[in-house]
């Protein structure tokens, strides 16, 4: 089983939610769980030295990390048993000059990133968090940046002047009703400039030397259980830190494993992978050949090497919603607190086939973990993950699981409290294999 209780593993996993508002947050909070547990870090600029048992992680672009242990049985006999997750998250994000100053208020413009539920994110206590680029002495220097106390709004329009709201939903139009409310304004207040004072208070220099940002919209409100017995998990950016979450503890939980054991994890998923920080780019392939070098594998045995992993794309599934039922296929109503899900496709949209899919089934039954099945309803288009594409690039075998989550790309997402450990457990049996 996990090497944590259900309940302290979902207590846990809120901890790191709460500590990642963002994808370059929760990098760091990554790195610095691994760097408790002895991991060293990597430059990818620098010339690597690894050995047997040896633990490290290496960052790309602030918001992707791919963490691995040295296995002590050689890489062409075991190969990579390997976690593939994301660290973003759909929502909002702050455009490069969002200061819209009008009617006495200042707005913030933000860009819609990926998918998210936008209704979820009105009359919300949000913030801003995320990195900023500032001028020094030694040049351009990157800072995380997080906003703890509610910052900005997205009021509701009334339903006096939306009467048609709970029939046909709330509908809000991208460029003109996302801007956020951050400040009033006084009479001839310039809205950049109080804008860049704020960011640069709390970057703590100077506005002429605040020279970019990437910052994303969050909810101040920490993650919590509810339900009569605090059997549910309720929280921002369950998909995906829950899986980040879950292939991180996994990785700690097995410090000396037999095989080389790599968690990565992408930004980027969920507006396509295809960047240099992304399971799209060269990231984990370019990790995993240099481990393979270092055990001193020429290009035959690093394929031989690669022909023996096994990927597990790790993401959250849909769970059954019991007031829709025509939204799920009959056969496939996975349950919160059920455990693992794994997710089937045909047109490859995950990754599974029926090898994969009884190689994870094993690893279940071994850790004393339930599974369940997923496929998607016929008629409703199917989501993807990072998997098809990690696998296709790679030449790997792999399966796509993930935990059941409610109202997934909500603002507040919900999931099973018993499902976290059970996750970390599989995927650490997986580490074990």
């Amino acid at each position: 089983m996990s090497p944590l209780p259900a309940r302290a593993a979902a207590l846990d996993l809120i901890d790191f939610i709460d500590a990642s508002p963002s994808p370059w947050h929760a990098v760091a909070s990554c790195a610095q769980r691994l760097s408790a547990q002895g991991f060293m870090r990597l430059d990818e600029g620098e010339r690597w030295q690894l050995t047997p048992g040896s633990r490290h992680y290496v960052v790309r672009g602030g918001s992707s990390i791919i963490a691995f242990v040295v296995g002590s049985e050689p890489l062409v006999e075991q190969g990579f048993r390997i976690v593939g997750a994301h660290t973003d998250s759909p929502g909002l994000r702050v455009k490069p000059r969002p200061a819209l100053g009008s009617d006495g208020l200042l707005r913030l413009a933000v860009e819609v990133y990926g998918g998210p539920i936008l209704a979820t994110f009105t009359d919300r206590d949000l913030s801003l968090a995320g990195r900023v680029v500032v001028n020094s002495e030694a040049g351009p220097q990157t800072r995380l940046l997080r906003f703890d106390q509610p910052l900005l709004r997205l009021p509701n329009l009334a339903i006096h002047m939306n009467r048609e709201v709970n029939e046909k939903g709330l509908k809000l139009d991208k460029q003109t009703e996302l801007p956020l409310i951050l400040a009033g304004l006084g009479d001839g207040e310039d809205a950049e400039a109080c804008l860049r004072r704020l960011l640069a208070d709390a970057a703590d220099v100077e506005p002429g030397e605040l020279l970019s940002w990437e910052l994303a919209v969050y909810d101040v409100q920490g993650g919590s259980l509810w339900g009569a017995a605090d059997e549910f998990v309720a929280a921002s950016r369950l998909d995906n830190l829950a899986s980040c979450h879950a292939a991180l503890s996994a990785l700690l939980a097995n410090p000396q494993p037999q095989a080389t054991t790599v968690t990565a994890c992408f930004d980027h998923e969920e507006v396509g992978s295809e960047s240099a920080a992304g399971a799209g780019g060269s990231f984990v392939a370019d990790v995993l050949t240099r481990i393979a070098a270092q055990a001193g594998l020429d290009e035959e045995d690093r394929r031989r090497s690669l022909a023996r992993s096994f990927l597990v794309s790790a993401d959250m599934a849909h769970a059954y919603q019991p007031n829709f039922p025509s939204a799920y296929e009959p056969g496939h109503k996975v349950l919160v607190n059920g455990g693992p899900v794994i997710k089937s496709n045909a047109n490859h949209r995950y990754t599974t086939d029926a090898e994969t899919a009884a190689r994870f089934i094993a690893l279940c039954a071994k850790a004393g973990v339930p599974c369940q099945h997923y496929a998607h309803r016929g008629n409703l288009g199917c989501g993807s993950t990072i998997g098809p594409i990690v696998a296709a690039r790679l030449g790997i075998a792999s399966v796509d699981v993930g935990s059941p989550l409610w109202a997934m790309h909500s603002l507040r997402e919900s999931a099973g409290a018993d499902d976290q450990a059970w996750m970390i457990a599989a995927l650490g049996e997986h580490f074990a294999s």
